[in-house]
């Protein structure tokens, strides 16, 4: 991976954007698109980003959706207190002590989230995982009064995660808060940049959703802008290379390449185009593996139903620890990935469209 790869994915994860705030990151998105990247939007603030080929080609579908998992103000209480709401799906133990931020009116406000000390719990209190109705974030506000006419902040403010980029001692494993799935923004942005000067035999659009978080609703409206004939989901898979795993349900581990779905809660990955991009994969020598997600969904849920059918596959970077503050890629999984888009990018022309579809 190159520096300014490096540089972006800090920037990308970096940047606050929880479900329904997701300007900040379309604007990282716009900065780094190559040159002469046709823009447009759907009216929830989607970016659908067009490197045109073959003029007439086949339309390939890149989602990466923009919004992470966060937080929403719910009630202030009289001592300057915030309660809060989820927006996306927030493991109770995975909360408590971490530092957030509140998108107030007057700025970003600090905040860390808590509740009943430890000592005042009951013994039967202490063996139980403390529920976020039973948290709050302190924002060192005095009272009410303080939090909301000096802080700025009020029902309805965006909370978002705060948690810086790094790398662990082995700097190929890259620490970030929001790995999905800006993972998936920044892939379809460097497809994007590899395919600059090259001619490809159809048009590809990267789109940056929202709202995939609380109901995959970006990728419903985005489909009816980009139209897809083919749907690559570019998310953040699932690493289950961590103890307490059993051999049945390890599917991912970090450094094995890119992750190809065969099946995730919203979705079948489509039987010919997932022999098509297996293919890609093992002519090219490209490492990868398989996996299998029960539950949770992706943007490739309502892409796939749009219109006719747009036969789409889950193509994820693997991440341990997703749905918290900060997970862990390798950085080699990434550049394995992009390879395998572009290469895949590169075969789908009208024939195996059309090939795929069954046609």
């Amino acid at each position: 991976m190159n520096k300014t790869t490096l540089a972006m994915l800090k920037e990308l994860t970096e940047a606050h954007g929880v479900s329904g705030f997701e300007e900040e990151i379309q604007s990282v998105i716009k900065k780094h698109l190559p040159s002469g990247t046709k823009i447009e939007y759907d009216r929830l603030g989607s970016i659908v980003c067009k490197k045109e080929g073959v003029k007439g080609g086949p339309r390939i579908m890149i989602p990466g959706h923009m919004d992470e998992i966060g937080f929403m103000v719910k009630f202030i209480t009289d001592q300057g207190f915030i309660k809060f709401s989820q927006l996306g799906g927030w493991p109770d133990q995975v909360l408590l002590s971490q530092r957030v931020v509140i998108r107030g009116s007057k700025g970003d406000v600090p905040g860390l989230i808590g509740s009943k000390p430890p000592h005042f719990l009951t013994a039967e209190e202490q063996a139980k995982v403390v529920k976020k109705e039973d948290m709050f974030i302190d924002v060192g506000a005095k009272d009410k009064k303080e939090a909301t006419e000096q802080m700025g902040i009020r029902v309805g403010d965006p909370i978002a995660p705060e948690s810086p980029f790094g790398t662990l001692k082995n700097w190929q494993l890259l620490v970030a808060k929001a790995w999905d799935d800006r993972v998936g923004c920044a892939l379809f942005i460097e497809v994007l940049k590899a395919l600059q000067g090259r001619r490809h035999p159809n048009a590809v659009y990267g789109v940056g959703t929202v709202q995939e978080e609380v109901g995959t609703r970006g990728g419903q409206t985005c489909a009816n802008v980009v139209e897809p004939d083919i749907c690559l989901v570019a998310e953040s898979g699932i690493a289950m290379d961590v103890p307490g795993i059993k051999p049945e349900e390890s599917q991912g581990k970090l450094g094995g390449g890119p992750m190809i779905y065969v099946l995730d809660g919203g979705m079948i990955a489509h039987r010919r185009l997932r022999e098509f991009v297996v293919g890609v994969a093992e002519k090219k020598k490209i490492p990868h593996q398989f996996g299998l997600l029960e539950r949770g969904a992706t943007d490739g849920r309502p892409v796939h139903l749009h219109a006719r059918g747009v036969p789409s596959i889950f193509i994820g970077v693997p991440v341990r620890y997703i749905h918290c503050h900060a997970g862990i890629i390798d950085a080699g999984d990434f550049d394995h990935t992009v390879s395998l888009m572009v290469e895949t990018v590169m075969r789908l022309d009208a024939k195996a469209v059309r090939s795929i579809g069954g046609e």
